[in-house]
């Protein structure tokens, strides 16, 4: 008798164990009762009525990640490429997650390929190649709307990889090493073009300089000319008064000294042998010998008016004296 007591209190312990639920944090539990949903039950401690109540499922209510395999998709342009993409989830209604379709995951999975294929249908291979952002934009809004009968929330979804056919890649590396050697090919040119311009322009400035600079030197050299013939006139001029100043100043020695006729009669004969000693081809000499001084002035610009043409037409020819 005593056993049989200890068995069913056993038992009652064992199903009072099984009643009693603790639900851990970022988790839900879905209930049914009599195979209906009854209710969810958050994080914490939860009691069910044996035979009656059972879990339906453990929901996740943490983000999640599904990383689908690559999907074989063709272009606008009919070329067959594989991509392969994750998407970024979160349960927000458990209930809805557990009744609203068959095998979410796989659902998911099939949503996303096909709208992958849809996607991509509407455009080339060179545009889906560099429209990522586009696709993950498109793909998350339209996997959001389908989902949320789901009780799923689609947060985000990238394209992995876009992995086009062997050949399609080989000639896209043909295309870009061509396009690499093309801009190597300008930017060598535009380097010559303004090596050229540089060289161009530095020789037109050596050319002006040069030019400015020979400017400056005739300038210089006009300037220094002039003034040498400055300083040679005002040479002469004052050679000249100076030999004026002393002409002058021995008339008027000659003049204070009080010289008789004999001493201007003796200056005389000295201007006439220095003129004697001229080119001039004729001479006049007056009669009277005494009055000679008086023509000494007048005898020197005989001379110094003689052309010199004259000399040369009647050289070797007699010179004529007149006396008058």
């Amino acid at each position: 008798m005593h056993i049989v007591l200890l068995v069913l209190a056993a038992l009652v312990v064992l199903f009072a164990i099984t009643c009693v639920k603790i639900v851990p944090q970022a988790e839900k539990m879905v209930i049914e009762r009599l195979g209906s949903y009854l209710t969810t039950w958050d994080n914490g401690l939860h009691v069910k009525l044996p035979f009656i109540d059972r879990v339906r499922a453990r929901v996740s209510v943490k983000e999640q990640v599904a990383d689908f395999p690559p999907q074989p998709v063709i272009t606008k342009d009919n070329v067959t490429m594989s991509i392969d993409s994750v998407i970024y989830f979160k349960v927000m209604d458990p209930r809805l997650f557990c009744y609203g379709v068959e095998s979410p995951m796989v659902a998911i999975e099939n949503l996303t390929a096909t709208t992958l294929r849809n996607i991509i249908g509407d455009l080339d291979l060179d545009t889906t190649l560099v429209s990522r952002d586009t696709i993950n934009a498109q793909m998350r809004a339209i996997l959001d709307e389908a989902t949320d009968a789901w009780g799923i929330k689609v947060n985000r979804v990238e394209v992995k990889n876009i992995t086009p056919p062997a050949a399609i890649q080989q000639a896209m590396e043909k295309q870009m090493k061509a396009e690499r050697e093309k801009r190597e090919a300008v930017l060598l040119a535009e380097g010559q073009k303004q090596s050229a311009i540089t060289i161009a322009e530095g020789n037109k400035q050596a050319q002006i300089l040069a030019a400015e600079a020979k400017k400056q030197t005739v300038i210089l050299a006009a300037e220094a000319e002039r003034e040498r013939q400055i300083r040679e006139a005002e040479g002469e001029a004052e050679a000249i008064m100076n030999v004026q100043r002393a002409t002058a100043e021995g008339i008027r020695m000659v003049r204070e000294a009080g010289a008789d006729n004999a001493v201007l009669t003796l200056q005389s004969f000295e201007a006439l042998k220095e003129v004697a000693q001229g080119r001039a081809t004729k001479l006049i000499i007056p009669s009277d010998i005494q009055g000679i001084a008086g023509l000494a002035a007048s005898l020197k610009e005989v001379v110094t008016s003689a052309p010199a043409a004259g000399t040369a037409s009647d050289e070797g020819a007699e010179g004529n004296v007149k006396h008058s």
